[in-house]
């Protein structure tokens, strides 16, 4: 995998494997990497990993966030890259691409939330959804470079459950790609872009029909989500709330 080799006046200090879909870094204990230093933000940057391909953001700092020199708000990384948040380096280090053979790509299984289970469990998706969300991702991957130098912040969401065994419960979205509905009768995406949220429909079964937002039918392409939008996903309704 992919990480990042943190570095003080010439010395490594440590390193951070990028194993997940969003990693923060700030001067806050709570950031996934913490630089206790007070030319760092709380909430300085952060570094996301969309199908392998990895992004760092500037969060509004104080001092700023560089690569290679260069003053950022979002931008692709590629191996080698140093990003300087205030003192401290962070040299990214790529992980070796893997081969494109279709019988070599090990893509992760697409776990789907359960809005109309008790406790929303995840379950596994079949092999024909993981195709699809594989598509999706690597989409995703292509809009966020061709996106990177957008200055739009996207504010935190989630989904207030109002209907079924969840109702009243908050599903906050803190993945890239969130994929939510019930195997085999609906299921649905919900993609955070720099340009904002989107929603689309992946799978349905026989006669199961398709999600909608406030009413109107959600079709494969993605369509954008709106701070207080009315969604049905398989049977459940559920509230679009964005900080």
């Amino acid at each position: 995998m992919s990480k990042l080799i943190i570095s003080h006046d010439g010395k490594i200090e440590s390193q951070y494997d990028i194993s997940s879909e969003t990693v923060t870094i700030g001067r806050h204990k709570n950031n996934d990497i913490c630089i206790d230093n007070l030319s760092v933000s709380s909430h300085h940057a952060q570094v996301m990993n969309i199908a392998g391909d990895c992004f760092v953001e500037d969060l509004k700092s104080s001092n700023g966030t560089y690569v290679n020199g260069n003053l950022i708000k979002k931008i692709s990384l590629n191996n080698g890259d140093e990003i300087r948040i205030g003192k401290h380096q962070l040299k990214f280090q790529a992980r070796p691409k893997a081969a494109t053979s279709s019988s070599q790509i090990d893509f992760e299984k697409t776990m789907i939330i359960r809005p109309d289970s008790a406790g929303m469990p995840e379950s596994a998706a079949g092999s024909e959804i993981d195709k699809q969300i594989e598509k999706i991702a690597s989409r995703l991957a292509s809009e966020h470079k061709n996106e990177n130098n957008s200055s739009k912040v996207i504010g935190k969401a989630s989904l207030q459950l109002l209907s079924g065994a969840n109702s009243g419960k908050k599903l906050p979205l803190t993945k890239v790609l969130t994929t939510l509905g019930k195997p085999g009768i609906q299921v649905a995406a919900i993609t955070r872009r720099p340009t904002g949220y989107y929603i689309l429909h992946v799978e349905g079964g026989a006669n199961s029909g398709q999600p909608t937002i406030n009413g109107d039918i959600v079709g494969s392409k993605s369509s954008p989500l709106n701070n207080n939008d009315l969604i049905e996903v398989a049977g459940i309704k559920m509230e679009f709330n964005i900080e």
